[in-house]
This record gives C-alpha cells, sequence and structure tokens, in this order.
C-alpha cells in the first residue's frame, strides 16, 4: 500500500477542526538547516526544507545547486545531525517560468518544464506550481488571465506526473507529490517596495482561481493529480519590505477564510509570512494558512547571531595581536559593496541609508552572500577564534541574552556554532508555536 503523503495527512486534521500546520524552511543555508533538523528532532517531527527557483535549478541557480545536489546537500546535513531520512520533505518552490519570464513563452515554458522534472525526478514531493507571471510575449497592458495560469500550470504538472512515474518504476516506495497551484503568488524574498497597503485576495477570486486550475487540469487528463493539490497560494494581507511588516488582520482576511471552508481537501499555503508575531502567525493556521513559508527570517536571525559573535570576538581579542581577527561584518559589506547585483534594486536612497540597509533590512539581501568565498572564510575564522576559548557569560548576557539563559538552565552548549544555530530557533520556535494545535500553550 502506497504511503500517504504527510501533508495529505496534515490537511485532513486541519480540515477535521485540528488546528495544525506546518511550516516551510525556504533556505539554502547550512546553519539554518542544521537548526530546522535540530528542532524538529526534539519534537519528532517531520523537517519540511524547500529550494526556490531562482536558487536551484537546472542550470545552477545562485547556490550553484541543481535539484539532485540541493538534496544530496539536506540529506548530508540530516547525516551529520543524526535526523532520520524520512522525516525529511523536500518541497519546490516557486516552480514555473519565474526565472526565464522575460523570455517568450515557449522558451520559458520549454525550461520550466525541464525544471520540474528534475526537482521530481529528485524525489521532491512538495511542489508548488507557479505561472503567475506574464511572460516575455504576453501583453503588458492588461494582467495576465487566470485560464492562462491555470492551463500553463495544467502543463507543468502534466510533466510532474509524468516524471514521477519514471521515478516511482525505479523506486516503489516513492511518495507521490502533493501540489500548491494560485494565481496571485507573492514575489520571493518581500516585496522591493515599501507598499502603502497590501490587497487581501477576495473571496471571489480565489474561488475562481480553484475552478480555473481545477478545469485546465482535467482538460489535462490529470484528475488523479488534481486530487492531490493540497493548498492554493493567496495573499492574506502579509507581506515585508525594507523597514517595514505588513501585520495579519484576521478580520480583513475573514471572507477569504470562510471560502475556504466550500473546499474540503484545500488549506492555503502563505507567502511571506516572515516576521509576524507568534499570536498572528496561529492566528493564520487557525483561518486556514496551514502552509506557513519562511525564509529570509532565518537567515535574519542568523545575520544577528554572527553580527553578536563578531562582537564577542571583538572585546575578546581586539587587543591580541597574535589573533587575527575575522572582521565579518566587514568583510560582509564589502563583498556587497564590490557585488550589488542582488541587493540594487531593494535598498534605494542616500549612500548612508543604503549602507545601513545592506546590514540591517528585513529584506535580508545580504543572505545571497554568505556563500561567498571570502564572506564564508571570515564566518569559518570567526567560529574558530571563538571556538578557542570559553566565551564568558557576561559577553553572551551582553549580546545573546536569551542563549545565556539558556545556557544557565542547562539547555545548550556554550560554543558559537551552537549559539548561532540557537539564535536561528528563537525564530523557528515561533513559528511552532503556530503550527501546533495545542491552546494552552503560550507565545514566548
Amino acid at each position: 500500500m502506497k504511503r500517504k503523503h504527510p501533508l495529505k495527512e496534515l490537511v485532513d486534521k486541519h480540515k477535521n477542526g485540528i488546528p495544525c500546520g506546518i511550516y516551510s524552511a525556504c533556505s539554502a543555508n547550512e546553519y539554518v538547516i542544521e537548526a530546522v533538523m535540530h528542532r524538529a528532532l526534539e519534537d519528532n517531527q517531520y523537517a519540511l526544507i524547500e529550494a526556490t527557483a531562482n536558487q536551484v535549478n537546472q542550470f545552477g541557480g545562485y547556490t550553484g545547486m541543481n535539484p539532485a545536489d540541493f538534496k544530496n546537500f539536506v540529506y548530508t546535513i540530516a547525516g551529520k545531525v543524526g535526523f532520520p531520512l524520512d522525516k525529511v520533505l523536500l518541497g519546490g518552490d516557486h516552480l514555473g517560468p519565474l526565472t526565464w519570464q522575460e523570455e517568450p513563452a515557449g522558451a520559458a515554458m520549454s525550461k520550466a518544464l525541464e525544471l520540474i522534472r528534475q526537482y521530481v525526478l529528485a524525489g521532491f514531493t512538495k511542489i508548488h506550481i507557479d505561472t503567475s507571471m506574464r511572460l516575455g510575449d504576453d501583453r503588458k497592458d492588461l494582467p495576465l488571465d487566470t485560464g492562462v495560469i491555470a492551463a500553463r500550470g495544467a502543463v507543468l504538472a502534466k510533466e510532474a506526473e509524468d516524471s514521477f512515474t519514471v521515478r516511482a518504476a525505479a523506486g516503489p516506495a516513492a511518495i507521490r507529490p502533493v501540489y500548491i497551484v494560485g494565481s496571485e503568488v507573492p514575489v520571493p524574498g518581500g516585496s522591493r517596495e515599501e507598499e502603502a497597503g497590501i490587497q487581501v485576495t477576495r473571496a471571489a477570486d480565489f474561488e475562481n482561481t480553484v475552478a480555473a486550475f481545477k478545469q485546465a487540469f482535467l482538460e489535462h487528463g490529470l484528475a488523479n493529480a488534481w486530487n492531490n493539490v493540497i493548498a492554493v497560494v493567496v495573499q492574506p494581507g502579509v507581506e515585508f519590505g525594507d523597514e517595514t511588516i505588513h501585520e495579519y488582520n484576521r478580520d480583513a482576511a475573514r471572507e477569504l477564510s470562510q471560502a475556504l471552508k466550500k473546499y474540503p481537501g484545500l488549506v492555503f499555503e502563505g507567502h511571506s509570512t516572515d516576521y509576524q508575531t507568534p499570536r498572528a502567525l496561529k492566528e493564520m493556521v487557525e483561518d486556514g494558512i496551514a502552509i506557513l513559508k519562511v525564509g529570509p527570517a532565518l537567515t535574519f536571525a542568523m545575520r544577528e547571531g554572527l553580527f553578536a559573535l563578531s562582537y564577542m570576538e571583538t572585546e575578546l581579542f581586539r587587543f591580541s595581536p597574535e589573533v587575527e581577527l575575522s572582521n565579518f561584518m566587514e568583510v560582509l559589506d564589502g563583498v556587497m559593496g564590490q557585488n550589488p547585483a542582488n541587493w540594487l534594486k531593494h535598498y534605494h536612497g542616500k549612500p548612508a541609508r543604503i549602507r545601513y540597509a545592506r546590514k540591517y533590512s528585513f529584506s535580508d539581501r545580504c543572505r545571497y552572500y554568505l556563500p561567498v568565498s571570502a564572506v564564508q572564510t571570515a564566518i569559518d575564522r570567526l567560529m574558530k577564534n571563538l571556538g578557542s576559548v570559553e566565551i564568558p557569560l557576561t559577553l553572551i548576557n551582553q549580546f545573546m541574552p536569551v542563549q545565556y539563559q539558556k545556557i544557565r538552565n542547562g539547555l545548550l552548549r556554550n560554543a558559537p556554532g551552537e549559539l548561532l544555530k540557537d539564535r536561528i530557533i528563537n525564530c523557528i520556535d515561533d513559528y511552532l508555536f503556530a503550527t501546533t494545535a495545542n491552546t494552552g500553550q503560550k507565545a514566548i
């Protein structure tokens, strides 16, 4: 008997009145993925880890990894952590022509087909099909028709189903993928501008999207695949930008949430949930947004941890000429200044404001520079320097007070890598509070 996808089981529970959910870690950062797995191991939970189309694709993306590489990367971390592979769920985010949207539809969709084929063959089982963007030869003066979006999505779903047939023949234990669709999909990584307001998806538009995708799937002979569509991406009114966070307002999303009750097999998937409060995240889950995507907030927390460790390093070794300081903060900003492509369209204003944003913006564009060789060397040196001594508790209390309390209570080891991962876990715990169906649990 084929194993039921864990996310389908989660949807069943949610539709039966249990306000549970799952967060999805959209990151290719090793420390982040380790933190996700360490925390999941404590509660014997699944670790849902997603790669985005511009991050991981057949051409390498900005990480230099194709889907099979990313799977091996994640599995290697799982082996290091001691995390069971059967608890790892791999997802593909924004799979479609996103990365090639300036190209004509034919060329862009051809690349999108190969993209989704490689993801499914590599064993990714949560497939977000995103065809919501205009392509190079689509009319720019009109919104992209929902029927076109759905038809293109069905074409990609057909490729996914065909690819799974190939994978299943090679490994009968393979789990059939589940799908997430939608026509109002927030851009990856947060908004580029400081928007005055966010428009919540209208209930009628959500229902039209479901109808259009169902029709397109059935027209392509994908009735079985339609039964594995578990979620629709909507805009529930959450977003973040350089210095702003649009908080969830459940009253504004009430009509949308009510409309979801008409569909027994569907939940919402929320994108750009980063930086929401634990209570807002929990309300989102209760209102049907059972899958919470988070990415920049995780690396933002990591960046804060690295900065805190860097300050500790300076205090400990500034008068020790025999110790070569990592100068992590300076190295990171220098690399960003020399290679502005990944932040130039996001940060605006006078030079001083841009320098500030490069370090502290909620958009967290510095995450794109963490894999750069010079930055990685600085991180390695930072960890080596701090690992050569026992970091005084007084410094930890000054720069990482939450971790200080955990050390004092015997819950955390005093080591730089553990301090860094635990700073990321602070963010993860907000999502676990939101997605755990335990009304007695209190937000920290």
